[in-house]
Parts: structure tokens; sequence; C-alpha cells
């Protein structure tokens, strides 16, 4: 009497079928996470231009611009806590202060955007009437140039 053929996957078949998605996975996940911090430095941004039109707001009504996030209407962490915001009076080329504003969007800690080796830091600074924008993952300065990779355009 003759056994039927069995139907399935053996055990070795399966962990071969299990190391290959373990394989796909293991390249897969870094773009995956890559992908999301790019997209949620958008939420950085928007953040950031709302402060931008707090500030063209509040220097319709006074003589310069704010340096206060809560005399603004603007909070200090973006919608989703991915990013906190800082305000800051910039330096002038005489070590003195400038009429302006520096904005920075810093990854917060505990969340993906803090592992943003790339764009962790986004700053803009509105000095002379002039905006510029800086980017880094973990630089203490900024270097603001017209074209950043974090700023595409």
């Amino acid at each position: 009497m003759s056994r039927p053929p069995s139907r399935g996957f053996t055990l070795i078949e399966l962990m071969v079928a299990v190391l290959v998605l373990g394989v796909l996975a293991a390249l897969a996940y870094p773009s995956f996470l890559d992908a999301l911090r790019r997209g949620r430095r958008a939420e950085a941004m928007t953040a950031l231009a709302g402060v931008q039109q707090a500030q063209e707001r509040w220097r319709s009504d006074h003589a310069g611009y704010g340096l206060d996030l809560a005399a603004l209407g603007q909070a200090a962490l973006t919608t989703s806590g991915y990013y906190g915001i800082s305000l800051a009076a910039p330096a002038a080329a005489d070590g003195t202060l400038a009429t302006g504003y520096v904005l920075t969007a810093i990854g917060a800690s505990g969340t993906s955007q803090a592992g943003d080796a790339a764009c962790r830091r986004l700053s803009v600074r509105q000095l002379g009437g002039q905006l510029a924008y800086a980017g880094c993952g973990s630089c203490a300065t900024f270097a603001y140039t017209p074209t950043h990779v974090c700023w595409s355009r």
C-alpha cells in the first residue's frame, strides 16, 4: 500500500521563506524610517511658516519682531510633538543684536525625528528683510545657504 503524496510545506521550506522575508525586511525598514522622517519634516516646516506669519502680524502692530512664542500665540511643540520650536534674536555682523529673528525646529527626544541624521535641526533666519534657511543633523551651528538639502524648493 503506497502513501499518498504529502501536501504543504516542509519545515526547511518554511524556514527558507522566513529567512528571505527577514532579509527583505532588514533592507526595507531603514528606507521606510527615512521616508517617514522626510515626511515628518513637513510638520516642522509648517510650524515654522506659522510662526513666520505670526511674526509679520506682530510687526504690523509693533516696532519690530516678537521674541516670545507665547506672545505670538504659537506653541513650543509641533502639533504631533515631533519637533520643538525655539525663537531667538539674530546677531548682526558687528556682534550686536539685529532686527529680525531666528526660528529653529529640533527633533524632539524620544521621537523618530531625534534620529534624523541629515536634518534633525531646521532653521529659518529673517535678517535685514532677507530669509535664509539652514538645516543639519547634529551640528552646533548652521550654514545658511541659498539652497539646502533639508529645504527642497
